[in-house]
């Protein structure tokens, strides 16, 4: 009987320290799946700014909302996909007035985000620079988001661009948006 509780009581005091590892710190919130890592991204350098859309330049139209009197439209001639994922582009926005805003933008499908490269100067006949902002988050829900359309319609599907940009071109030019091609 002595000898029962004497292993008993091993056991017990075997299983108490297995179970009883000391706490740690360590935040499982961190944790994150080997394929799921981030490598170090950089993003190309541009090589230059694409020529400013001309009089006559076939522009291809996009929806974005039907709140806005706002007409979009991105230059074929501009957009270009990129070995670091970025789509870039040339936006026109024309107000009902027929007054344009011309932008130079990418947009970075892994990441949800955008950025400004460059607007139309003040002269109407080059491009700025100066305006050139670091990447943000699309905002969705707003009249004008167009960054929003860009992405889930023509630009981006499972966080990487839909193909090269004679694809895209050819999908705004047809109209078929990723809303309806799956």
């Amino acid at each position: 009987m002595a000898l029962a509780a004497v292993c008993a009581a091993a056991a017990s005091s075997i299983l108490l320290a297995a179970c009883g590892s000391s706490p740690t710190n360590k935040d499982d919130s961190t944790f994150t799946y080997l394929l799921d890592r981030k490598g170090a991204w950089q993003e190309n350098k541009l090589a230059g700014l694409p020529k400013l859309p001309q009089a006559g330049t076939t522009l291809l139209p996009f929806d974005v909302s039907n709140d806005t009197p706002l007409k979009f439209a991105v230059d074929p001639g501009s957009l270009s996909v990129g070995s670091d994922g970025v789509v870039r582009y040339t936006v026109v926005i024309t107000s009902p007035s027929g007054a344009r805003n011309v932008n130079y933008e990418g947009i970075r499908c892994d990441t949800y985000e955008w950025r400004l490269y460059a607007s139309l100067n003040a002269d109407h006949d080059g491009w700025d620079q100066t305006v050139a902002n670091d990447w943000s988050r699309i905002e969705n829900g707003s009249l004008n988001s167009y960054h929003a359309a860009l992405y889930h319609d023509y630009f981006c599907t499972s966080k990487m661009p839909v193909g090269k940009a004679s694809v895209i071109v050819e999908n705004m030019r047809y109209g078929r948006s990723q809303a309806v091609v799956h």
